[in-house]
């Protein structure tokens, strides 16, 4: 092991690895970039996080930065879970429920618990934490957070930051603070500490002050019902107080290290009505999908024709009776989760009622077998994920994009467009009742020339979002991949007060550095030869 890797494993509990195999592993993250750390970190306690940042921090102060980076389940496709430096892991240790109560409705964990094990702890007191991501198998708590996911139920119950409470956080220094919503006095007392908190709080509320009416400008940047980028300014000072957790969800572990979470969860009912309809004609969802979401569904996604082609070019038998409108150009997941079972009939009897005057079908799941076909649609994407042809294989590029529900099918159809211009086929899915499109589309990034068609299909997708007030990431953060483009949709202002966020908390850029602001050179210097999601080969990877 290298000096440095000596002197961690000497001051930390945990242990400490610089093994060429190790830090292979963990070279790939499920983004297109390989970036292999230095050092890998398996924390078992916060204490630990607090002496490493520590170390980077003093380090950093003698010339010698070295970048740290919290990782979770690795499920990240924007290249925000890798690092050239010490690379934190905690799904070995810091993997602990510390806390439920049922009766508060609130749950304490650590930031290297799956939302699979949380889950299995909450559906035994009759409650759920809503904003699981699809990889909700592997992916971790903090990831969550730090990318402020969201998830197949957001439609109904909102992201993930709607749910975060209060957290506990490893600064840049090492310092440990805990956030929460502080009234005047409390505020007051933050601004006079002498610590490097002090010295948070005093910047952070100086340029809230004098960035005010650019900060107002964040919220009308996108008229999108999703977006995951740049630092949540907007939430931080408000009526009700100053709460710096808003600024933590969503910040991809650029501005402190999350080593507790406190989680609002709510009741979860088992016993739900799913429902898939099916258009023929695409433009046919543009009045209905206003209309069945009126109706308050707990979820409502959708996988288009040329997904569902593609799944049957990779696999003829996959889908064998269990579409009922094999030729229908979209088809949406609705379901109901209401309390009341005569509630849900209700608004099953009422979609019915919309499908018919929109011309489409409906397939309404009775018996668990039905409820079984309708979801082996759903996850048919994972065959796309998974299968590759040749080299060739489906990338996560532009595969995040949200834009207005209004102008959900305006983005498909330009989508749609762009792909055919491409020579590919537009296959598409993702949560129609926020606007979140889903697209993977097939290179070989080994070879120049699919790399070169790579970036100009994320251009001109990420061009037709913005202009229809969209936004470049729904729930996965910018990231390496969608920094260089954020200059579009905040304008350079934005940006140089995003910066100046990141410099107040991480002046010597040592917390995730790239994450963020990297540019596309950094972008294209970082491309993986090759393409693949071996190490999910134990679960069934979703996008």
């Amino acid at each position: 092991m290298s000096k440095i890797a000596h002197y961690l494993q000497e001051h930390l509990v945990g242990e400490v690895s610089a093994s060429p195999e190790v830090r292979r592993h963990f070279a790939h993250d499920a983004s297109v970039l390989r970036l292999a750390p230095a050092i890998v970190v398996y924390p078992r306690n916060e204490n630990d996080v607090r002496k490493t940042a520590s170390f980077c921090w003093q380090l950093a102060e003698r010339g010698r930065p070295m970048p740290l980076t919290a990782r979770g389940g690795g499920s990240d496709t924007s290249g925000a879970a890798l690092g050239a430096g010490i690379l934190l892991v905690f799904p070995a240790h810091m993997n602990k429920i510390l806390e439920l109560d049922p009766k508060k409705e609130t749950i304490i964990v650590e930031p290297g618990a799956t939302y699979d094990k949380l889950e299995q702890t909450l559906y035994t007191h009759g409650l759920f934490l809503p904003p699981y991501p699809a990889s909700h198998q592997y992916a971790t708590i903090g990831g969550g957070i730090a990318n402020n996911s969201i998830g197949e139920k957001s439609v109904k119950y909102g992201a993930t930051s709607d749910y975060v409470e209060r957290l506990r956080v490893v600064l840049a220094n090492g310092e440990v603070i805990e956030t929460r919503p502080l009234n005047k006095r409390e505020l007051n007392r933050k601004l006079g500490l002498s610590s490097f908190e002090g010295d948070v709080y005093r910047t952070l509320d100086r340029l809230i002050e004098d960035n005010a009416e650019l900060i107002g400008q964040l919220k009308s940047i996108t008229s999108a019902p999703r977006s995951s980028v740049g630092y949540n300014m907007a939430s931080v000072k408000t009526k009700k107080g100053f709460d710096l957790t808003p600024l933590f969800a969503g910040a991809q572990g650029t501005l402190g290290v999350i080593t507790e979470a406190t989680m609002k969860v709510v009741p979860h009912n088992p016993l739900t009505r799913l429902a898939m309809v099916s258009f023929e004609r695409l433009e046919d969802l543009h009045d209905a999908l206003p209309k069945i979401l009126q109706l308050k569904p707990s979820i409502c996604d959708m996988i288009n024709k040329a997904a569902i082609d593609q799944v049957r070019r990779i696999n003829p038998h996959q889908l064998d009776n269990v579409l009922a409108a094999p030729e229908a150009e979209i088809h949406l997941f609705v379901e109901f989760d209401d309390r009341k079972v005569s509630d849900q009939k209700s608004a099953i009897k009422n979609l019915g009622k919309i499908v018919d005057r929109a011309g489409a079908q409906c397939m309404v799941a009775e018996e668990l077998e039905d409820h079984e076909k309708l979801h082996k649609v759903r996850e048919s994407v994972a065959t796309i994920l998974t299968e590759p042809h040749g080299q060739t294989k489906a990338v996560p590029i532009a595969e995040d994009i949200s834009v207005p529900v209004e102008h959900l099918v305006d983005f498909l159809v330009q989508a749609s467009k762009i792909y055919q211009a491409a020579g590919m086929a537009p296959a598409a899915w993702g949560q129609a009742g926020d606007g979140v499109v889903r697209m993977h589309p097939m290179f070989d990034i080994g070879q120049t020339g699919d790399r070169q068609k790579m970036f100009k299909l994320a251009d001109s997708l990420y061009a037709a979002a913005l202009k229809l007030g969209g936004s470049l990431s729904a729930a996965n953060g910018e990231g390496r991949m969608r920094a260089p483009y954020m200059v579009y949709m905040f304008g350079e202002e934005l940006q140089k007060l995003m910066r100046e966020v990141k410099a107040t908390f991480d002046p010597h850029s040592i917390l995730n550095p790239g994450v963020k602001t990297a540019t596309r050179e950094e972008v294209r210097a970082l491309l993986r030869s090759d393409y693949h999601l071996a190490h999910r080969h134990e679960h069934l990877p979703r996008s």
